[in-house]
């Protein structure tokens, strides 16, 4: 398995890039997401890679970031009828926060409108991945829409961590509020989250 790939950025295109690490010229699939965030050619830059297996090919697909590659995974390995690309459409159709939230909010209308992802197949994966995304996908788009102070989104982050965590919503709030009445406005994310856990035991 291929982790990631670090090397300069010699060609790009809205749906693939061209690294050459040590000589050698990866050619590999990316979202939309993930060109928006690309240096200009030349440059090095680093993607975390997928690599897919098929009997004609071996292909590489690149994310700028670990959500973007987890969501495309949680795609193609669960969601029956989803395969890479499919996965990047999706990726590359809405925003990682968005695509979680209208998971979370089983939004099909949205989900529907990306190219390639017909009424069925939104359906398929509101179903599939409710569970796996679920109430810390709809935390995170509603707190993506409202933009946040550093001290807030610090807050924020602690309560996405508690609900990864196995909290309910209403639970994680009230924690992370109550350790930063003890801990102060400038207690890190990590020292919430710490916090919070021994609450919470």
């Amino acid at each position: 398995m291929i982790h990631h790939l670090r090397g300069q950025l010699t060609d790009a295109s809205p749906t693939q890039v061209t690294l050459e690490v040590g000589g050698v010229g990866y050619e590999v699939l990316i979202p939309l997401s993930s060109f928006d965030k690309l240096p200009a050619p030349g440059a090095e830059v680093s993607l975390l890679t997928h690599l897919s297996i098929r009997e004609d090919a071996h292909v590489l697909y690149g994310f700028f970031t670990a959500a973007e590659r987890d969501l495309f995974r949680l795609l193609i390995h669960n969601v029956s009828g989803i395969g890479p690309k499919i996965a990047l459409n999706v990726l590359s159709g809405m925003s990682v926060a968005e695509l979680r939230g209208a998971v979370a909010g089983g939004d099909v209308k949205a989900l529907s409108q990306i190219n390639g992802i017909g009424k069925k197949t939104a359906e398929r994966i509101v179903v599939e991945l409710k569970d796996k995304i679920g109430a810390a996908g709809a935390w995170e788009a509603a707190s993506a829409q409202r933009g946040l102070s550093e001290s807030d989104q610090r807050l924020n982050d602690a309560v996405l961590a508690l609900l990864a965590l196995g909290f309910k919503q209403p639970d994680a709030h009230e924690t992370v509020r109550a350790a930063q009445a003890v801990l102060g406005p400038k207690a890190t994310v990590e020292e919430l989250v710490r916090a919070g856990l021994k609450k919470g035991a």
